[in-house]
């Protein structure tokens, strides 16, 4: 073993030197386990080994270095390794921030605020809260100094390549650094909800900044800015941050509160036994001890509902004119969107209530993509809170469970109301769901610890939900197959056995309501084999339009059928239940016909003849003000069959002449369902007027 060790110690790495003296062994191996000194650069950037003539001499040049005819430096500095250390660059900054504070406030002690700055700040406290509310955070501090330098109207230099951007100085005006009222209401003061008779109160310059801590998912994200909140640099836009919404508010900042209240009393009446996805007694509670002041979300919460039943109900059940409605609903709509997008993080199930109503506001609206972009927020949402999963309602309050149940069976209903009349995918699918359906008991016996029992003989509003539930759940069993055999046709005894599932599902859709509630049940106004002649005809086309006209016009006009929830949902259980039975029964005659090679033509005319004289005895069977009163949802169902049952009949060769007088009373009393539609639109441009032909008039 010392004959190894001497032989590999002339390989050593030390570098031979022509002018060394000689040393012992022991002081030789001592040198050999000195650690080389740092480089030159230049023997650093070609990762070589650096050999100077004396390694103690830190300035000396190395042999590389004179061979190459280049200054041997040592300018590299080598850096620490590992994360840099944050936490003190922000105590840095902080100090630094402080520092120029500090000086910015001797530098206003000697050069006092002119008397204009000064009246100017003490005329718009707007402009005060501001200031101190739309401060940017540390990290775009150095984006936006050259910016902030800049006179606010000066114009910013073209591009080289023209772009939009370009034009926007010459397009709109400069933007001001004052604030609009928080909802856009003219009316308001400019103390943003503050009652005037309120005595004035010193602003906390934090006040409208970010949430607090208890709202921050991440304080030491924001810690750095708080400490810039004593600058008083004005930032380069008069946007807000989300940030500044996101605060208590009266309902009075909107609309007085007599309003609001109405047309609340308005909601459940009208619209609430269609969807029951809030607990009454809590909810009006909470409003009459003005839990808005306390509680932003609660107050979107408010406004949503208003926004969305403001476009439900008719317009004269309101002591306003159209455009005053369409105004009002919009700023609801805006004030709920401006504090909602600010609280996402934790979500709760207020939120899928919120973006619910929105999606029923932009629906009735005709906004169909913010429609859509609303409908995917509550979804995912209540995807989120695993709204779908029974197990995640363990530990909740009783109430928190059944408004979570309701809303979710909501969504699943318009996902497969929409999927089926728009074309669009699944969302939300049933072999992911394992939800219950919601306890079948009025609000007032749902308490939070508790179920009180429903009275004996009384129906639950809610039993209309679950009930459209199934037949929704039925329609997702058969649009799933439908689309998975259209990727992938099935063949042979496949094909076979998915005939007989949807020959299962046809009988499971005709029977979904036969166990229904007496209230809930349908009372025939003819036998459905029999199509009598007053179902068509001017005269019956002129008194369902008077009656129509005199529901939404009259505000004397009787309210009776309308005020009856059973009624109002009869007519959107039994025509959803003949729309899914009508789509079942085309894809069950679509296999039929690849099994075989052809069908019977005749048998399936009698089928489209039943569907439409079903349909029609159901229309003829429930008052016009009930089914008036599901608004425009229900008219795009039944024109969905009605316009699919006509090109069958138009196609048809061998339909017989009963079945093309069932599509024309079918076609005919769908003009008095678009008039329905029509009365609903606030928007007087696209509002038309009464079409006495009986023609329908389509809309979106």
């Amino acid at each position: 073993m010392p004959s190894a060790r001497t032989k590999k110690e002339p390989n050593s790495p030390t570098p031979p030197s022509d002018d060394a003296s000689p040393k012992d062994s022991s002081e030789n191996s001592k040198i050999k386990r000195k650690r080389q000194s740092q480089s030159c650069d230049a023997c650093r950037a070609r990762k070589v080994r650096c050999a100077r003539e004396n390694p103690d001499d830190p300035k000396g040049s190395c042999k590389h270095c004179i061979t190459l005819g280049i200054p041997c430096t040592y300018d590299y500095q080598p850096k620490k390794r590992g994360p840099p250390n944050l936490y003190l660059r922000r105590l840095q900054e902080a100090a630094a921030a402080a520092a120029a504070a500090q000086q910015d406030n001797q530098n206003g002690t000697e050069h006092p605020q002119s008397p204009g700055a000064t009246s100017q700040s003490a005329a718009s406290p707007t402009q005060s809260a501001l200031s101190t509310s739309s401060q940017v955070s540390s990290f775009l501090d150095s984006s936006l100094s050259p910016v902030q330098s800049m006179h606010p109207a000066a114009a910013l230099p073209p591009s080289r390549y023209p772009i939009a951007a370009d034009g926007f100085h010459s397009q709109f005006p400069p933007l001001s650094m004052s604030v609009p009222n928080s909802f856009g209401n003219s009316r308001l003061p400019e103390t943003h909800g503050l009652s005037s008779r309120s005595p004035p109160r010193s602003e906390d310059p934090t006040q409208y900044g970010s949430p607090s801590d208890q709202f921050s998912t991440y304080p030491l994200h924001n810690w750095s800015y708080k400490q810039h909140q004593a600058l008083s640099i004005l930032p380069p836009s008069a946007i807000p941050p989300l940030s500044y919404y996101y605060r208590p508010h009266r309902l009075e900042d909107v609309a007085p509160r007599d309003t609001i209240l109405l047309i609340i009393a308005l909601f459940f009446d009208f619209v609430y036994p269609l969807t029951p996805c809030v607990h009454k007694p809590s909810f009006m509670a909470d409003v009459h001890s003005r839990r808005e002041e306390r509680d932003p979300l609660f107050f979107a919460l408010v406004m949503s509902t208003v926004a969305s039943t403001l476009v439900q109900v008719p317009r004269s059940y309101l002591p306003m004119e159209r455009h005053a409605v369409r105004k009002l609903a919009q700023t609801c709509h805006e004030a709920s969107r401006h504090i909602s997008v600010a609280s996402y993080d934790p979500p709760t199930s207020m939120h899928v209530v919120i973006r619910y109503f929105d999606c029923v506001y932009h629906f009735c609206e005709g906004h169909d993509a913010t429609q859509h972009a609303a409908f995917g927020e509550a979804a995912h949402i209540a995807v989120t809170l695993r709204m779908h999963e029974e197990s995640s309602y363990e530990g909740l309050d009783l109430i928190e469970c059944e408004v979570r149940r309701r809303t979710f069976w909501l969504l699943f209903g318009a996902d497969k109301s929409m999927s089926i009349l728009l074309g669009r995918p699944i969302c939300l699918r049933d072999e992911d769901t394992t939800c219950n359906f919601p306890r079948e008991l009025d609000d007032e016996y749902i308490t939070p610890s508790a179920y009180l029992p429903q009275p004996h003989g009384k129906t639950a509003i809610v039993s209309g939900l679950n009930y459209i539930s199934r037949i929704f759940a039925l329609l997702g069993e058969i649009l799933v197959r439908i689309r998975v055999d259209k990727r992938s046709p099935p063949q042979g005894q496949f094909l076979t056995a998915r005939l007989e599932e949807v020959q299962a599902l046809h009988s499971r859709i005709v029977s979904a309501l036969a166990h229904a509630p007496e209230p809930l049940r349908l009372k025939p106004a003819h036998s459905q084999s029999h199509i009598p002649p007053e179902y068509g005809g001017a005269g019956f086309r002129q008194a369902a339009f008077t009656e129509v006209k005199d529901f939404f016009d009259n505000p004397n006009a009787s309210r009776a059928n309308a005020l009856n929830p059973f009624l109002v949902m009869q007519a959107n259980l039994y025509v959803t239940q003949q729309l899914v039975r009508f789509v079942i029964e085309q894809y069950r005659d679509e296999l039929i016909t690849s099994l075989q090679g052809s069908i019977d033509e005749h048998r399936v005319a009698e089928d489209r003849e039943a569907v439409a004289s079903d349909l029609l005895n159901i229309l003829h069977s429930i008052p016009i003000q009930s089914i008036a009163t599901n608004g425009p949802s229900l008219v795009h169902k039944v024109r969905f069959v009605a316009s699919t049952l006509l090109d069958a009949v138009r196609k048809a060769e061998t339909a017989p002449a009963s079945a093309a007088r069932a599509h024309a009373y079918l076609w005919d009393f769908l003009s008095i369902l678009s008039e329905i539609e029509r009365n609903y639109l606030l928007d007087d441009d696209r509002d038309g007027t009464p079409n006495d032909s009986g023609m329908p008039l389509m809309g979106n």
